[in-house]
């Protein structure tokens, strides 16, 4: 499943850039064709990681160094904009003993240019049931710097498969 996610995330790269690329006339790089971007998937994955463990660690301080000041974050229909409005929305995740939830990057993508990321994986509540997915895009803001510009998370669906 995990594979085909990613799949899909790749074609629509791939679409993107072969339609930008007809319609500038400019030959563009598969994404995957970036010999470079493993590392720097690594390190988005890494920071993601770091990002997700300041909940369990119940460490609001670090979490909001993870944000970035243009900050946006979607919750439900409101978009919270701005590292003040996120960290305001975000501190009662914080203020219990126990974390409310836990997430954990399973795709990882860097332009090519090494200056955005995306970051997608499951979000889990307190017994490890997944409920939910986010996605982040992360910016490099300074030297091996990664902040989140945007996320957002969807609820799981508990629809019927189709065969």
């Amino acid at each position: 499943m995990q594979t085909l996610r990613h799949c899909r995330w790749v074609l629509l790269a791939a679409a993107f850039c072969a339609a930008s690329t007809v319609a500038q006339n400019i030959k563009v790089t598969p994404p995957c064709a970036n010999a470079g971007a493993p590392d720097l998937m690594q390190q988005v994955a890494d920071t993601e990681r770091a990002f997700a463990k300041t909940m369990a660690d119940r460490d609001f301080v670090a979490f909001a160094s993870f944000i970035s000041p243009e900050a946006i974050f979607f919750t439900g229909t409101k978009a919270l904009r701005g590292k003040q409005q996120v960290t305001d929305a975000w501190k009662p995740f914080y203020e219990k003993p126990a974390a409310p939830f836990s997430w954990k990057p399973e795709i990882v993508e860097v332009l090519d240019s090494g200056t955005l990321a995306l970051s997608y994986g499951p979000v889990f509540d307190p017994i490890g049931k997944q409920f939910a997915t986010f996605q982040s895009i992360w910016r490099l803001e300074s030297p091996g710097v990664w902040r989140v510009i945007f996320d957002r998370g969807n609820d799981v669906c508990d629809c019927v498969k189709a065969p």
